[in-house]
């Protein structure tokens, strides 16, 4: 099933020179306090070969009535490997427009453009819990949002005071290469186990939007610092930071908000969560993203002061289901056969056979055996990087078992043994 635009639009491919025109609409799709010319030229994260407008019959020069882009990420974290995938992004339709399928026809041209650049799924974030699942993404992912005091007390853990800090004013230039490695290193995860969606910032685009510092950006707050964890001299943890001071009656009450805080290991965790913790003139630190399992959840002593929230991360869309499924490991030996529907690609329809032993690469090929499960692309990308159940979609009435045991041993398969989670929002 796939959608047309309504007659008379068109999809217009754009380039650079129309900046200002998507600029327009992204602040009618997404409305904005702040003037165009604020908005930083030198810090467009998109790809323009992958950037799509929709102009409509009447339109005035320039003028869009819709856009949408993605980013090419060549090695999207999976369970136990990397592959091709497409980051939908900047999927905006301007008010006058609405309600006439325009987002249907954008969504089913990118699923086409994916299958075309042999990106076997689509992921993304929603700016709306409800718009995405129509369209047969599942919620893959979430994080954790806190609001840590300041002072809040630490478990110790052996090595921390072997690391020295350095907190200091952050640069690409002086902190990008750092940033970078540390970042990758820790997507690896310990012990070999990998931590699924945890994508780096693959593009020039994205990094110059990463390290941006314009007044756009600050929102009130101070200029970007970096808090910088090594030891032996070398880099183990890094944390974005950026401060806001408030003044009240009983004295001064700041806020730490923080992008993203990464360490390598416990040790290099409490040292940097401890210069975070520990910040003069502040009462609280809000780090913005962090994965439901992050290591600051079983360090703080007491973790409901810090006020946790669970907020959707990544929503996953298989584009080629059979490659998809190959292209993870299992964290436990699968053999089963999945009935799959999907309405909008039927190429994925049909009954297939997933086999593959423990944490290694598995097949997955078409078959007349009779299903062990029933599922719909929705729930499947869901499960696909391991943090939601498909024993839980099954409680829910959303996966059906055919043959009696299959359900518990698919779910252990599916399972990954690190919670799924991008660290940033593309």
């Amino acid at each position: 099933m796939t959608a047309s635009l309504p007659a008379g639009h068109r999809f217009e491919a754009l380039d650079a020179d129309r900046l200002r025109d998507v600029l327009v609409l992204d602040t009618w799709a997404f409305p904005s306090p702040a003037p165009l010319d604020d908005f930083p030229a030198d810090a467009f994260p998109l790809a323009w070969d992958r950037t799509v407008g929709v102009v409509a019959p009447d339109a005035r020069d320039g003028e869009l009535a819709a856009m949408y882009s993605s980013y090419p990420f060549r090695a999207f974290p999976v369970p136990g490997a990397t592959t091709a995938a497409g980051g939908l992004t900047w999927v905006g339709v301007h008010p006058q427009h609405r309600r006439r399928g325009i987002l249907t026809a954008m969504i089913d041209a990118h699923l086409a453009e994916c299958a075309a650049r042999g990106e076997a799924f689509s992921a993304l974030f929603a700016a709306e819990h409800a718009i995405y699942g129509r369209f047969g993404y599942g919620r893959a992912a979430d994080d954790l949002r806190l609001e840590i005091p300041r002072g809040a007390a630490l478990r110790d853990v052996p090595g921390a005071d072997a690391h020295t800090v350095r907190v200091e004013l952050a640069s690409r230039e002086a902190h990008g290469d750092l940033v970078d490695r540390v970042h990758r290193r820790a997507g690896l995860g310990v012990g070999g186990v990998n931590r699924p969606g945890w994508v780096s910032r693959e593009t020039a685009g994205l990094q110059a939007a990463f390290w941006d510092d314009s007044p756009l950006r600050r929102a009130g707050r101070e200029t970007q610092r970096v808090v910088v964890v090594e030891r032996d001299g070398e880099p183990r943890g890094y944390a974005r930071l950026r401060r806001k001071l408030d003044w009240e009656t009983a004295g001064p009450r700041g806020r730490v908000d923080t992008g993203e805080v990464v360490a390598l290991d416990a040790a290099a965790a409490r040292a940097l969560w401890g210069v975070l913790l520990d910040l003069d003139l502040t009462s609280v630190v809000a780090p913005f993203v962090l994965p439901v399992d992050d290591v600051v959840t079983h360090l703080l002593v007491d973790r409901r002061a810090a006020l946790p929230r669970v907020a959707d991360n990544l929503w996953v869309r298989l584009v080629d289901a059979p490659a998809a499924l190959a292209a993870r490991q299992y964290a436990a030996d699968v053999d089963v056969v999945l009935a799959l529907g999907d309405e909008r690609l039927p190429a994925n329809t049909g009954t297939w056979h997933l086999r593959a032993p423990a944490f290694a690469p598995a097949t997955c090929s078409r078959t007349d055996a009779a299903p062990d499960l029933e599922l719909d692309v929705r729930e499947l990308g869901a499960a696909y990087l391991g943090g939601t159940s498909l024993a839980a979609l099954a409680a829910s009435g959303l996966v059906t078992e055919r043959t009696p045991g299959a359900l518990a041993r698919a779910a252990a398969a599916f399972a990954w043994p690190l919670a799924p989670g991008c660290s940033w929002i593309f």
